[in-house]
């Protein structure tokens, strides 16, 4: 006979931890793009072999970013994507709480790779 208790192993609110990381690990990313993508400006007035550095660790800085970000994302989706069970309530909250706390992580990856003049 098959057990029919599939309902007690949903879990309740199983959607708390995800929207909460949606809702900052969204605007947060946001932010690390547009401060990472306007900081390029930061040596517009300088010249010779320090904006040479400065665009060559820019150039290496800038594409960690944006996968450090995506990382950030997909670590957002998957806790979105866990199946909504009471034994993955753990997994949940752990991907939850890891993707907002990857965007700072990253974006201080990027500022210290970059060679600020």
């Amino acid at each position: 006979m098959p057990d029919l208790t599939l309902d007690d192993d949903r879990a309740t609110g199983a959607w708390v931890a995800p929207l909460l990381s949606t809702l900052l690990t969204l605007p947060a990313c946001l932010a690390a793009y547009v401060f990472g993508g306007l900081s390029v400006m930061a040596c517009d007035s300088c010249a010779g072999p320090e904006a040479d550095r400065f665009e060559s660790s820019f150039g290496l800085a800038f594409p960690v970013l944006l996968g450090g970000l995506g990382i950030a994302l997909f670590l957002l989706a998957a806790g979105w994507a866990l199946p909504w069970e009471r034994r993955n309530a753990a997994r949940r909250v752990g991907l939850a709480l890891a993707a907002p706390a990857m965007v700072p992580c990253v974006y201080g990856v990027f500022a210290a790779l970059v060679d600020w003049p």
